[in-house]
C-alpha cells in the first residue's frame, strides 16, 4: 500500500507542474507585435486612412517626430504635418511600402526599429519629379492599449 501512495504522489507532483506551465499566459513577442503595428500603418496609409495610420503613434504631447531638420512635438503636430504633406490639395498619399525592417526588442515594453520607406505615386513621381523614399528609426513603447511609436526620425533621399 505504501508503494501505491508513493507512486500516486510522485505522479501527481509530475503532472501538476506541467499543467501549470501549459495554462500560464504566454508573453507577447515584442518584435512581432511591433511589426503588426507597422503592417497596420502601411495598410491604413494605402487605404488613404490617415486617422487609422496615426493610431500607431502615441497620442501624447510628448511624442517626438524628426524629419527634414525639423522637430515636431506631440501627436497633433505630427498629424498636422502628415495632413499638410500628403493629405491636402495638390498632394497625394501614394502607396506606402516599408522594407528592410529590423526590430530590436529593448525589453518586454520597448523596441527600436530601423527600416526603409518608399512611396509610389500614381504618376510615378511627385510634382517636383521625385520618387519619395528614405530611412527611418522608431522607438516603440508598450502601453495598456498596445504598442505605440513614441519617437520617429524619418529622412528622405534628397
Amino acid at each position: 500500500m505504501n508503494r501505491i501512495l508513493v507512486l500516486v504522489s510522485t505522479t501527481f507532483m509530475l503532472v501538476l507542474p506541467s499543467s501549470i506551465a501549459t495554462s500560464a499566459p504566454t508573453s507577447e513577442d515584442p518584435r512581432l507585435a511591433v511589426e503588426q503595428v507597422l503592417h497596420m500603418q502601411q495598410d491604413a496609409w494605402n487605404n488613404h486612412d490617415l486617422g487609422a495610420f496615426m493610431t500607431g503613434y502615441w497620442n501624447s504631447p510628448d511624442l517626438t517626430f524628426f524629419s527634414g531638420a525639423n522637430e515636431r512635438h506631440g501627436w497633433q503636430e505630427t498629424m498636422d504635418r502628415y495632413k499638410a504633406k500628403y493629405h491636402s490639395r495638390g498632394h497625394e498619399m501614394g502607396k506606402l511600402e516599408f522594407s528592410n525592417l529590423r526590430v530590436e526588442a529593448l525589453g518586454t515594453d520597448a523596441a527600436f526599429v530601423r527600416g526603409e520607406w518608399h512611396l509610389t505615386m500614381s504618376n510615378g513621381k511627385t510634382p517636383d519629379g521625385k520618387s519619395p523614399h528614405g530611412l527611418f528609426t522608431l522607438v516603440f513603447r508598450k502601453f495598456a492599449d498596445g504598442w505605440k511609436i513614441v519617437h520617429d526620425h524619418t529622412s528622405a533621399d534628397e
